[in-house]
């Protein structure tokens, strides 16, 4: 058996590659390793259990929940939320175990389970792998030992969830947001309900797109993957800026008053700034990933603070922050963590303090985003080929460092195998866009004829 977990959990196409047989295997070995490793000593350990609105969330949430409540685990059961609302409340509620069913930025079809550990953080990579080597054992045969009678684990319905959440959120914002009119867009997905509500409880006119999850829509064609909706609608409404979230709203990314893209880099760099002007931003370091556009980094060493990169994944970002005890990280993609507030990233948390932000300087978006200024950024995803050997293949390698001659100190190249995909990612800086593309192509080419 392949490792299931990715860099985000376990995810596949539903009722396919995540089956329900799968889902509830693996919530019973995720229940008896953190027995094993003495989460659940001297007392009746308890799960948060919640979805995004995926239809297959359905049948999988009731796996997950029979699994855990067969192996002696409690289950509060909070429905659609984001998966930073799962965390938080896993935390909040003093929960041993938190589940969250998402395939986040994937289309419809695919879903995901992701476990957080008591307090909300994300397992460890050596739990996952244990979940996995006894999940497997299981699978082919040895027995689970069950309990029986009053020791079989009880199910409730926690509705208060999502008020919980807002409080939260209501809490750690530092200055409303009255006079502000922002969109919103949900992309169909698990704060279609939550971030509307955030914004408006906090003072701003709210203009909600992307809203009405059936199921079926989660991701399409609208959210952080597909920003056109959002760019039109800010527009029309003449608000002073847009946010959008992905299916979990674990990301934020967002568009300025004239429609233009504000990504996960220019984000944290308004917020390291707003940090470190509240004296928040501990060592006066933010912590992004390789993926972040050099421009970043620059922007960074000219305001005189320290950029920490990380492997790709926001579970990495998470690590370095939490060992060196850093308050602010993220991602390109919109991923952004601020630790003093949350264990994961929040896209709902993450527009509301750049919403702030905006009102407390009175500056608008596209000039606090300024701050930095992007380098042309080609990204193409490769399908169909053998990522595994992305490190490995003298061909590959030979064409990154012809590449890499061709840049010079001006660009960078980098080739990432996909942690939740069968993809691998190229990405290519330059001063010109041009000759990104062109360098991007060639390189595109070498993955599919040495990996393909």
């Amino acid at each position: 058996m392949g490792r299931l977990f990715g860099t985000d959990g376990v995810r596949g196409v539903a009722n396919a590659d995540l089956t329900a047989e799968l889902a509830l295997g693996l919530s019973v070995a995720a229940a008896h390793v953190l027995a094993e490793v003495g989460t659940f000593a001297g007392h009746r350990p308890t799960a948060v259990v919640g979805r995004d609105p995926r239809a297959s969330g359905e049948f999988l949430e009731a796996a997950v929940v029979a699994g855990l409540a067969s192996a002696g685990v409690n289950v509060l059961r909070v429905g659609v939320l984001p998966t930073p609302a799962v965390a938080h409340l896993t935390g909040a509620l003093n929960a041993d175990l938190g589940v969250m069913l998402s395939a986040s930025h994937n289309a419809m079809p695919d879903n995901g389970i992701k476990f957080f550990a008591r307090g909300g953080h994300k397992l460890a990579d050596d739990l996952e792998d244990r979940i996995e080597t006894v999940y497997d054992q299981h699978r082919t045969g040895a027995p689970w030992e069950r309990p029986t009678g009053s020791g079989v684990g009880r199910v409730t319905d926690y509705d208060e969830g999502f008020e919980k959440y807002i409080a939260h959120l209501m809490q750690v914002l530092p200055n409303r947001l009255d006079g502000l009119k922002v969109v919103v867009d949900e992309a169909h997905g698990a704060a279609s309900r939550v971030s509307p509500e955030a914004f408006a409880r906090a003072g701003a006119e709210v203009i909600a797109i992307g809203a009405d999850p059936d199921g079926l829509n989660i991701n399409d064609g609208c959210g952080s993957t597909h920003l056109g909706p959002l760019k039109a609608a800010v527009i029309e409404h003449g608000a002073d800026f847009g946010i959008a979230h992905d299916g979990d709203a674990d990301r934020c990314l967002a568009v300025d008053a004239a429609g233009e893209e504000i990504d996960g880099d220019q984000i944290l760099a308004v917020l390291a700034l707003a940090m470190r002007e509240a004296g928040t931003l501990r060592g006066d370091t933010v912590v992004a990933t390789v993926m972040s556009n050099l421009g970043f980094k620059l922007a960074m060493e000219r305001e005189g603070l320290q950029l920490v990169q990380t492997a790709v994944g926001d579970r990495y970002v998470l690590e370095s922050m939490k060992a060196e005890g850093y308050a602010l990280g993220g991602e390109q993609s919109g991923h952004v963590i601020v630790l003093d507030h949350a264990t994961t990233g929040d896209g709902t948390l993450t527009g509301l303090m750049l919403a702030a932000r905006v009102v407390a300087t009175g500056r608008s978006l596209a000039d606090l985003a300024a701050v930095m200024q992007r380098l042309p950024q080609v990204l193409i995803n490769v399908p169909d080929v053998d990522k595994s050997r992305v490190k490995t293949s003298a061909e590959l390698a030979g064409a990154v460092v012809e590449a890499e001659h061709e840049l010079g100190s001006t660009g960078r190249v980098l080739l990432r195998p996909s942690g939740t995909e069968p993809l691998v990612r190229v990405m290519v800086e330059a001063a010109d866009i041009e000759q990104a593309r062109a360098v991007a192509g060639r390189l595109a080419d070498a993955v599919k004829s040495a990996l393909g």
